[in-house]
């Protein structure tokens, strides 16, 4: 135990040292965009690192969960909490996120804590970590074209469709039957199962926003195609009869 303390420790500093680094390099920037520098570079890691452990070293969640820490996984999660109790002191200190991103901070922060004093159920958070991380590139992106005025482009649009499929198809679909095995389990303790609980219900509403902004999108995208195409049909419409005049 002494150990992993010593490694959060530095996990908590070498995340905090990441950012203070992009400050000095990058100090024409705001603060929070130097801390989405640092939230990408967490997400594309941690992204790689579970997929490793999950597809490579075949710690499958769905048929694993409960089961005592690998020293990989271990690993992973000392990394992960690290970030997260950098990033959710960054928030607070700076007030820059609501009530349902904080909530979710303080349940991952539970759940990789709970992982690793009671040294079990490592697959299972690092499943859900993945699935949660994801994502998170394609939404710091957006916010990246937004401040710099690219977010109405094709690279926008893309990205929008890639966040939004991935979101809706990994953390609400694939994060849904996860959900379902870690309580039809017996293995996995109560309190993992209901952290899992408290994440999965932040999904749904993050989901929930998320799913506005996509109708409200492409219902105005939507609406704008038709206009256009009307617009183009009236000046067909003049050009054929001017052609018609002149015959």
């Amino acid at each position: 135990m002494p150990l992993i303390a010593l490694g959060l420790l530095v996990s908590l500093l070498l995340w905090v040292c990441t950012y203070r680094a992009i400050c000095l390099l990058n100090s024409r920037c705001s603060a929070e965009w130097n801390c989405r520098l640092v939230t990408a570079a967490h997400g594309v890691l941690i992204t790689c690192l579970s997929y490793k452990n999950g597809f490579i070293d075949n710690r499958w969640p769905f048929t694993d969960p409960g089961l005592p820490n690998t020293e990989f996984e271990v690993q992973i999660i000392i990394l992960c909490l690290g970030y997260f109790l950098f990033d959710f002191s960054w928030c607070v200190y700076h007030g820059t996120e609501g009530f349902v991103m904080l909530t979710h901070h303080c349940a991952s922060i539970f759940g990789l804590t709970a992982a690793l004093i009671l040294e079990v159920s490592g697959t299972d958070v690092i499943g859900v970590i993945f699935g949660a991380e994801l994502t998170n590139p394609f939404l710091q992106l957006r916010w990246f074209l937004k401040e710099t005025g690219q977010y109405r482009t094709l690279l926008g649009e893309i990205n929008d469709l890639i966040f939004i499929s991935l979101f809706a198809g990994v953390r609400i679909g694939v994060g849904g039957y996860f959900f379902y095995t870690e309580w039809t389990n017996e293995r996995p303790l109560l309190l993992f199962k209901l952290g899992g609980s408290v994440l999965y219900m932040v999904s749904l509403v993050f989901m929930l926003q998320i799913g506005r902004f996509a109708v409200k999108k492409y219902s105005r995208m939507y609406r704008e195609w038709k206009v256009r195409g009307k617009s183009h049909k009236r000046k067909d419409s003049y050009g054929n009869g001017a052609v018609n005049n002149v015959k």
